[in-house]
């Protein structure tokens, strides 16, 4: 069998029908070993695997959809038990074809779920830790309200005293 050098791979590898295979193993070779390091890493907190990548994508997506004030009315409306579109449109304030579309938004994102009892569709939480991160988000928007109030108000109260 005729060998010649691969630059590749800093070998001789055989010409031929051989080489194929070859190059294939090879390739399979180094493929495992770069999967298996960047596995390694990732269990050692190093590095973001594909995974991880696109949790963050989905994550962005929930949060544009909770991007809006109606929507997250909707969400609070819905965290104690399940809603009508009726009893929504009243308690929001909006149109059934506008909370229509909010709903839609919510539901696309798999923040809520629906069930239809004849001509009426009843809305519910998907998961209610959906109200616990809200909750969160919004204990953490009072705390930095607060901070910011008392800061305002101690240089409103330095700016007297000169």
């Amino acid at each position: 069998m005729r060998r010649h050098h691969c630059w590749r791979t800093s070998s001789f590898t055989p010409r031929g029908e051989n080489a194929f295979l070859t190059r294939l193993t090879v390739t399979g070779i180094i493929v495992a070993m770069i999967r298996n390091k960047a596995i390694k890493e990732a269990e050692n907190g190093n590095v973001e695997t594909d995974d991880d990548e696109r949790l963050y994508e989905l994550q962005a997506n929930v949060c544009l959809a909770l991007a809006n004030p109606k929507r997250l009315r909707v969400l609070n409306l819905l965290k104690d038990h399940e809603l009508s579109v009726g009893e929504m449109t009243e308690a929001v304030g909006i149109t059934k074809a506008n909370l229509s579309q909010h709903l839609a938004i919510l539901r696309q994102q798999n923040l809520v779920r629906t069930r239809r009892e004849g001509t009426t569709i009843f809305y519910r939480l998907a998961n209610p830790k959906i109200t616990e991160a809200c909750a969160i988000m919004r204990s953490v928007l009072a705390e930095s309200l607060t901070i910011s109030e008392r800061l305002s108000r101690t240089l409103k109260e330095n700016g007297r005293a000169k």
